[in-house]
């Protein structure tokens, strides 16, 4: 054991987990790459959680948080602030939001907290709709509206949590259905669900849920939901922690795909935006976000220096249409898994799109859950010289693929065939 795993073992709080058996010091990154104490290079697929969005140390980024520290660092939402109010600006537009009005924060976890303030606000109801799998963060809010047991350390809440199905497509009683058929039956579910309580505020979702180990419904789930919704007058929140900003690939937000009766009411936002620094945020159109009576601020959302990093991020990401990049070489490495997967006895599926990869391992000849496998192969695979992470929302057995959106064909090659033999490894 090293001698800084010691110390943090000793001023850390036992549920901090780490990665890997001999945890690693990551000191320096740049591009797809990133280095440890010992000098050893990685490449990483996993790009601290899917927040380094385009690459490690990319220069317009760095610059751009030079050179506003160089001015001024800190002000607080109590003055104008101009590099907030421009990628405001950005963000309002791109989400397709009408008359869309912006809320930043310092994280996913205080975005969707600040999301069921909004809604329970709005709607006067304390009740939300929620999918089974999910994930929103580790505020007392946030773990009481997550339906993982493994990240929800709690049953307390603030909140009346119902649990909806469809975030999960090939596990659970509706696995066997066609897609129409899957839709048809969670559709149902969700009426039948609303017969027997009163009026929900919201229903939170993640079009592609991460923590869960990358599931997702079929295209068109959530709309069929929205015309439910609409009905009651049930607003539509959409978690983009993860899946915005392209990294699907197939859209610029995850909600697009399911976007056939309009955009959701609530938007949030966090982690590839910053690239590394603390950015979330909400969107929502006007009179959801203005619903508040009271006064409130954000001493550290909108900071000058991390909304400059915004900007420049969004700049580069749309400049180099990495969202067509993560659809290209995503695609190759999808289909490169799906073939070592088939060569993989405890592969039971590879799933995702663009840059936002799932392999769920099962125990061989069986659909049991294997997360001895899926924590050998994270070790293996950093043996190997690469990084990625874990979830799942059956005993964590999902290895998580997330690299910078600017991974290139060669480095997807690379990845992929530690990869086949961190999996061969294991059997």
């Amino acid at each position: 054991m090293s001698s800084l795993h010691q110390r943090h073992l000793a001023v850390s709080p036992d549920w901090l987990a780490l990665y890997y058996k001999n945890p690693v010091e990551i000191t320096h990154g740049e591009g797809r790459h990133v280095w440890d104490a010992d000098g050893r290079r990685y490449l990483d697929f996993f790009g601290g959680i899917l927040t380094t969005m385009t690459a490690h140390a990319l220069p317009e980024v760095t610059k751009a948080v030079s050179e506003q520290a160089g001015r001024i660092i800190h002000s607080s939402t109590l003055y104008l602030n101009r590099p907030m109010v421009e990628l405001a600006e950005r963000i309002a537009t791109l989400s397709g939001i009408p008359d869309a009005r912006v809320f930043f924060t310092t994280s996913g976890t205080e975005a969707n907290d600040t999301a069921l303030l909004l809604a329970t606000t709005y709607r006067r109801s304390n009740q939300i709709l929620a999918m089974r799998n999910s994930y929103h963060g580790r505020s007392f809010s946030a773990v009481s509206i997550t339906g993982n047991s493994a990240w929800s350390p709690t049953n307390l809440s603030p909140l009346q949590t119902l649990y909806v199905h469809g975030g999960v497509r090939t596990r659970g009683p509706y696995a066997h259905l066609t897609d129409a058929e899957f839709i048809a039956a969670c559709v149902a579910d969700l009426e039948d669900l609303l017969g027997h309580t009163r009026e929900p505020a919201a229903l939170i979702a993640e079009p592609i849920q991460g923590v869960g180990g990358f599931t997702s419904p079929p295209d068109g789930l959530y709309a069929a939901f929205r015309r439910v919704l609409d009905r009651h007058g049930i607003l539509w929140i959409s978690d983009e922690v993860q899946t915005g900003w392209g990294r699907s690939g197939e859209h610029f937000w995850g909600w697009q795909a399911h976007g056939e009766n309009g955009p959701p009411d609530i938007l949030t936002f966090a982690k590839g935006i910053g690239n590394g620094m603390s950015i979330g945020g909400v969107v929502a159109r006007a009179d959801v976000m203005n619903c508040l009576d009271a006064n409130s601020i954000s001493t550290f959302g909108g900071s000058p220096v991390t909304m400059a990093a915004g900007l420049a991020n969004l700049s580069y990401l749309l400049e180099h249409d990495l969202q067509g990049n993560a659809r290209r070489v995503g695609g190759l490495l999808i289909e490169r898994l799906r073939a070592i997967g088939a060569a993989s006895e405890c592969v039971r599926e590879v799933r995702g799109r663009g840059l936002m990869i799932g392999i769920e391992l099962v125990k061989p000849g069986t659909d049991e859950a294997n997360p001895e496998a899926a924590a050998a192969v994270l070790e293996a695979a950093r043996e190997g010289g690469l990084l990625i992470g874990k979830g799942g929302g059956h005993n964590t057995s999902v290895l998580r693929i997330a690299p910078p959106l600017s991974l290139t064909i060669p480095e997807a090659e690379e990845g992929a065939e530690i990869l086949a033999e961190a999996l061969r490894s294991v059997g």
